[in-house]
């Protein structure tokens, strides 16, 4: 079995950042050591990281690889390459897929193509539908995620927009719904009143005033009190604006709340501004606003009403972005660059070093309360990044992972580089190059 040492790294954990060195031993984090190595363990073979910072892998829980049915954007394989090139250990996948993941069999069909292909761990949702309720309420909690609802149509118009079938779902889930918020009926109305203006020329700089803040505010709330009637485990994905976040408390722990919200790192890093440079490769459901939103959206993440960040990555080909905005799909790609990002906001002075892990690594895990990850702690497993806060990279074609080959970020400087990256103690990315003979497992979560 495979053991070795990470020598002289900087372990940023659990809020604290101190020189250490971490020793793996059967996938699994075995000792670690914040004072000198005892004698005994001195022949066993090690890396020295060098004062780098040792973090655990992150845990991206929203994430589109695309497999089955869309793979000419991306699969599991090349969008896990991509993930743990940029540190990302565990993701979880959503189910608007070609068939669409709504029952137990095609569920298990995705987890068994994810065995063979993924190089990071992994589960995936269970979508919602009008009319699959016996499908959900089978759900094993123990190895599913969790329920994906749209409130909102999006990326393969999943909507559930039966109001017999919301209160059924919110009432008898037997695990996490996760819900994509925006009120469908106000998309509509502002879509038509811009179609009226423009035809089919509607600007992209439109986007936002069509996925409109209050469309957002709407769902996010009539979700709130859904969960509030039936105490269902909430969790509202992709938060877009300030106000929204206001809905939220500000606990500082995930472990026991029963309603909890995530950030998206396009919706930290851009604004709406960004769309007249950017055109369609920044056009996501929901869309990204004003500045002042995404001022509110980081205050909230150091308030704890906004518990954990992830990405929402979301690939489609270039000449599907390149279309006119009626037509150019939502969303991006964002894997292999969310770490790099808001390591580049914490040199900012956005982020402390530690809140970035622990809304990263840490709440993802408490949250959905994944077996033995997340965290560097002895008998966990070994879920590991190495990053040199001092190789500053520029975003480009010859660095970028993705199968679609593009990325909103291309010809942004990021001043964190990802040297290592560890899945159960595996070493599957070093220097650049990927080592893909191992691959990831499938979470299990304690509940």
């Amino acid at each position: 079995m495979q053991e070795f040492i990470i020598r002289n790294a900087w372990l940023v954990n659990e809020g604290q950042r101190f020189r250490g060195h971490l020793h793996i031993r059967h996938e699994m984090i075995h000792r670690i050591y914040s004072e000198e190595l005892p004698l005994e363990v001195m022949h066993i073979p090690f890396l020295d990281a060098g004062g780098r910072y040792l973090l655990p892998g992150v845990i991206d829980e929203h994430v589109h690889f695309r497999e089955p049915g869309l793979t000419h954007k991306a699969n599991l394989y090349t969008e896990s390459l991509a993930a743990v090139a940029g540190g990302v250990t565990s993701f979880m996948d959503m189910p608007n897929t070609l068939p669409q993941t709504v029952t137990r069999f095609l569920l298990e069909e995705k987890f068994a193509i994810a065995s063979v292909r993924s190089l990071a761990n992994f589960s995936f949702y269970l979508g919602a539908t009008n009319d699959n309720l016996q499908e959900i309420v089978k759900t094993d909690p123990r190895t599913t995620c969790g329920i994906k609802l749209f409130l909102g149509a999006s990326t393969g118009n999943m909507l559930v927009d039966n109001s017999r079938a919301l209160a059924a779902i919110f009432e008898q889930a037997p695990t996490l719904v996760a819900v994509h918020a925006e009120h469908e009926p106000t998309i509509r109305e502002n879509m038509a009143r811009f179609t009226s203006r423009y035809g089919n020329r509607i600007p992209m700089t439109m986007h936002a005033q069509i996925r409109s803040a209050d469309a957002c505010i709407r769902s996010t709330s009539n979700a709130l009190k859904l969960a509030q009637r039936y105490g269902t485990r909430l969790h509202v994905l992709h938060l877009s604006t300030a106000a929204e976040t206001k809905l939220f408390d500000p606990s500082p722990g995930v472990a026991g709340k029963k309603f909890t919200a995530e950030a998206c790192v396009h919706h930290l890093w851009f604004t709406e501004e960004d769309a007249a440079e950017k055109g369609t490769l920044v056009k996501w459901n929901p869309a990204i606003k004003t500045t002042a939103d995404r001022e509110g959206l980081r205050q909230a993440l150091m308030e704890n009403r906004l518990d954990v960040v992830a990405t929402d990555h979301a690939p489609h080909t270039r000449e599907e972005k390149a279309k006119p905005y009626r037509e150019a799909p939502s969303g991006g790609p964002m894997v292999q660059h969310s770490l790099p990002a808001m390591l580049e906001l914490h040199r900012k002075g956005i982020f402390p070093l530690e809140e970035v892990v622990r809304k990263m690594c840490h709440a993802p895990a408490d949250m959905f309360r994944i077996d033995r990850r997340g965290y560097l702690r002895e008998g966990y497993y070994a879920d590991l990044v190495l990053v040199d806060p001092d190789r500053s990279w520029t975003v480009g074609p010859d660095n970028i992972r993705y199968k679609c080959g593009w990325s909103p970020l291309e010809g942004t400087e990021l001043s964190h580089a990802v040297t290592h990256t560890w899945v159960n103690g595996n070493l599957v990315f070093e220097n650049g190059q990927i080592h893909d003979k191992y691959k990831g497992m499938r979470l299990v979560f304690n509940r």
